[in-house]
């Protein structure tokens, strides 16, 4: 049985992982769902990218965790990809859901189509990236009330984890690792992805749902993970 660690992504916490966790356990998976710092309980201060690596590591190494499969959700990828390199032997699998991948070199600011709007933004919220309002959650396999809650259940995302660059020791390409597509946000990976997918290492699996597959798929989710 693996030890799965699940990091969701921008303006989510550990929480978000609740129904997933569930139907992991219940399969005899170890389970440490992980709130990244500023976030959720651990909200209201600065954290950068780097810091996010740390917190992934950190929580391997003091549980002292072998045959991880480490999940990053979104904006998670990112230092989820990098924290894989580093516990090493520990990991098993790295699964990326949905999620922006880590360029050396490159922050998640410049991996989208207005890094200088994005800049602006959360200048203008006092260095924390606001969540989105409900509307925004449209079209992607959600129910009304399963938007509520992730409304509800969001907060400011630090703004300083957005620009920082990240700093990969070896090619992305080298890790064992899964990216799981969810169509109707997207049909079609990243041309990042599209290119490490080309790796021995790398497989491809597509959910037809949305973005945010923890809560409009948790079920069809946590089958893709235990066979990650």
């Amino acid at each position: 049985m693996a030890n799965f660690v699940l990091v969701a992504g921008a303006w989510l916490g550990g929480w978000a992982w609740d129904e997933v966790a569930a139907e992991l356990r219940a399969a005899g998976h170890a389970v440490h769902p992980l709130t990244l710092s500023g976030l959720a309980e651990k909200r209201g201060g600065p954290a950068g990218q780097h810091t996010h690596v740390a917190d992934i590591v950190s929580e391997v190494e003091r549980l002292d965790l072998r045959d991880v499969v480490l999940v990053g959700h979104s904006y998670a990828g990112i230092p989820a990809g990098q924290a894989a390199e580093r516990i090493g032997a520990r990991l098993t699998r790295v699964v990326f859901v949905d999620a922006n991948v880590p360029v050396d070199g490159e922050s998640f600011a410049d991996q989208g189509a207005e890094p200088t709007a994005l800049a602006a933004a959360v200048a203008a919220n006092g260095g924390f990236w606001a969540p989105l309002p409900a509307a925004e959650f449209a079209d992607q396999g959600l129910t009304t009330g399963q938007i509520a809650r992730i409304v509800a259940g969001m907060t400011p995302h630090p703004g300083a984890s957005l620009t920082e660059p990240a700093a990969l020791a070896r090619p992305l390409g080298e890790l064992p690792a899964t990216y799981v597509k969810c169509l109707l946000d997207w049909p079609e990976p990243p041309p990042v992805v599209v290119e490490l997918l080309g790796s021995e290492r790398w497989r491809l699996v597509e959910l037809a749902t949305g973005h945010w597959p923890m809560f409009s798929q948790p079920v069809e989710l946590a089958r893709v993970l235990a066979q990650s």
